[in-house]
């Protein structure tokens, strides 16, 4: 586990200096966990918690077995595998269309293919399919790749220090996975709060909503090029943006210039406490430390900023808010039945 820098109490020098060298975890670093919206039926369809009760009772220790061996090798493989879930569930819904593979010589990609979809780390992928693998070991064409998606992502935030919850299941895979449908169902690093709220409550999510799922971002990285607009041409200015702090800017512009650059390198979402999964995010976000415009923005915003100040203070009533707000989420879209979805062995590939 890299070592965390020391918290905004200690001097700016030192923590400052300690976000440089999160630019030089390009290979280690999970990349942009992006919030995401889909177009999908919201109603919930018959989950359960306890819908493999009887057909395999023993799915989430299966599954928990690999995402804890994962995060102790790896544990950039918690935020790549909650930004998994994110960008699965708002295109086309819960369905792990976001696992299908691109056929080859096919003229049609896959939504993993798509341009936003293309920053997604490969330890995300890695985890569910050996999940999966051993999940298909043990109760063979029983459990949905979207279901097991759902465990994995909520075994990362608790082994990241976030809270536990109990996930709903009864989830099929989907049969559709299209890269054309990805773009207008996620948000940019340059969305408006307007466009944010907007995406978000047709999906049947509140303001609250998207405040809180944006606090994920109290773990993962992001690439420069997600943030550099707001370094040296903020909105056309030729300016930067002014409302980042001015310690923060010069840290991000030692490592993203302008044009050129190394576009693998990446910076922490949260400066502070950048592997624990807390609600410094929402503090940070007061002090002008968010990493990208449309986090910053969402303090900035009079219908948003009161709900990071409430949250900010209170890490008990965060953890219980992400808690209802990803099972909320987890229901958006849901497959059942064979006319609407399938269950995959292999979680990359459609059932002929």
């Amino acid at each position: 586990m890299p070592v965390l820098c020391p918290s905004s109490s200690s001097s700016s020098s030192s923590f400052f200096a300690c976000l440089l060298t999160f630019f030089f975890l390009t290979t280690n670093a999970s990349n942009c966990l992006a919030i995401s919206t889909t177009n999908a039926t919201r109603t919930p369809r018959q989950l359960s918690v306890n819908y493999y009760a009887k057909s395999c009772p023993q799915v989430e220790q299966l599954v928990g077995s690999i995402t804890s061996q994962q995060f102790k090798e790896a544990p950039v493989s918690a935020p790549a595998t909650i930004r998994l879930f994110f960008h699965d569930c708002f295109v086309e819904g819960c369905d792990a269309s976001i696992l299908i593979a691109t056929k080859p010589g096919s003229k049609i990609l896959a939504e993993k293919d798509a341009e936003d979809n293309k920053d997604l780390r490969t330890e995300g992928f890695d985890t569910i399919l050996r999940a999966k693998s051993l999940v298909e070991s043990k109760c063979p064409g029983v459990v949905s790749c979207a279901d097991i998606l759902a465990i994995a992502a909520r075994d990362f935030v608790h082994s990241a220090g976030g809270p536990y919850y109990q996930v709903k299941k009864g989830r099929w895979d989907g049969k559709i996975s299209m890269a054309n449908r990805v773009p207008y169902n996620l948000p940019h690093a340059n969305s408006t709060v307007d466009q944010m709220i907007k995406l978000f409550s047709s999906k049947g999510l509140t303001v609250q909503d998207l405040v809180v799922l944006s606090g994920a971002h109290t773990i993962g990285f992001a690439h420069c090029k997600h943030f550099v607009g707001r370094l040296y041409d903020y909105k056309g200015t030729k300016q930067p943006d002014p409302s980042i702090d001015p310690r923060l800017l010069k840290a991000l512009k030692m490592s993203c210039p302008h044009v050129g650059g190394n576009a693998d390198i990446v910076a922490p979402f949260d400066v502070t406490t950048p592997f624990l999964f807390d609600h410094a995010y929402y503090a940070n976000l007061e002090t002008k430390l968010g990493l990208l415009a449309t986090d910053q923005g969402l303090f900035l915003d009079p219908r948003t900023k009161p709900l990071i100040q409430s949250l900010g203070q209170d890490k008990t009533k965060f953890f219980q808010a992400f808690s209802a707000a990803m099972d909320k989420m987890g229901s958006i879209g849901v497959k059942r039945g064979r006319r609407h979805g399938e269950k995959r062995k292999d979680c990359s590939m459609h059932i002929i």
